[in-house]
């Protein structure tokens, strides 16, 4: 079982193998009102917690009442229990435990610290999950996703960018989390992480050739960078006054589209982007200063707010 071994639990029971003892539910539970006889709504997939405050509370009950109260909790089935601060079980639990086949949990750690590092954990082993063709990596702690077609030069770029002190998160597959209603992490695959692939070159490791300090397990996504070919038709943003967003797993992302074509360095405007984002999430838009400055309103139509700037006498 995953969650045991990644949290450093003991099972004080298992009714099966710890393999096929599942957890479904990102939600936890302290089950106070469960032993104090209330079952109503009561979510059998959740990790039940049980602290020193929910054992002092049994251990005052009458020693009928108690297993009764204990039988009408695990009777319930609830995937998992945990115990915290390394409490004994008591033998009436264990007993009710191992007839209702309820794998029994312990840890050692305290009971609002166990259940908020238990949350952050099942948030992310168990959140809402994409694979999305593209690069991640870390610039200026902004966690970058570049997308593109193949040979837009995404690899290249990434190795650029390593030279240039970033971190690589993944190449080629990257797996996109939703962890909370706003946030998105990305990580890679294990069997290729640190792996890069060049045309020309063949795969190489980010890590052995770079260093620890090169790659990330994963990181936040901050900004989508999408690469495509530069299309002489094709009117450009210059400004980057209207903002532009990819919705991933229902949330929006703010997204910037770079053309490329030969003598473009894809690196320093990949930095230039992931600067430019932390500042707007910080309340600065620079677009925003420049028609501010030059009196221009904001509502003006793009294309005149970019033939008054660039070509005004």
């Amino acid at each position: 079982m995953k969650l045991v071994e990644s949290n450093g639990y003991e099972f004080i029971h298992c009714p099966r193998e710890a393999a096929q003892v599942s957890v479904c539910s990102k939600e936890v539970n302290r089950p106070g009102l469960a032993l104090a006889g209330y079952t109503a709504h009561f979510d059998a997939t959740r990790v039940q917690i049980i602290g020193y405050t929910e054992m002092q509370y049994l251990a005052q009950l009458e020693e009928a009442k108690r297993a009764r109260r204990l039988k009408t909790f695990l009777a319930l089935r609830p995937c998992a229990v945990l115990l915290t601060r390394n409490l004994e079980c008591p033998a009436e639990m264990m007993e009710l435990a191992t007839r209702y086949e309820v794998p029994l949990l312990r840890t050692s750690e305290s009971t609002s610290g166990c259940m908020a590092a238990l949350i952050s954990y099942l948030a992310v082993e168990l959140a809402e999950r994409v694979t999305r063709h593209g690069v991640l990596v870390e610039v200026y702690g902004q966690g970058v996703l570049i997308l593109g077609q193949s040979g837009a030069g995404k690899s290249e770029t990434a190795v650029e960018l390593i030279k240039r002190g970033h971190r690589l998160v993944a190449d080629d597959a990257v797996e996109i989390r939703k962890v909370s209603d706003k946030t998105l992490v990305g990580s890679a695959p294990d069997n290729i992480r640190h792996f890069i692939e060049l045309r020309g070159i063949g795969i190489i490791n980010a890590r052995r050739i770079f260093g620890m300090g090169a790659v990330k397990l994963t990181e936040k996504i901050n900004i989508v960078i999408q690469l495509e070919p530069w299309d002489n038709e094709k009117v450009y943003d210059r400004l980057g006054l209207d903002e532009e967003y990819v919705e991933i797993l229902g949330i929006r992302v703010p997204a910037d589209v770079v053309p490329v074509k030969p003598g473009r360095n894809l690196s320093i405007i990949v930095e230039a982007a992931a600067m430019n984002n932390r500042q707007k999430m910080m309340g600065y838009n620079a677009a925003r200063e420049l028609l501010h400055s030059l009196g221009m309103e904001e509502d003006v139509v793009p294309e005149q707010r970019e033939l008054d700037i660039w070509h005004d006498g």
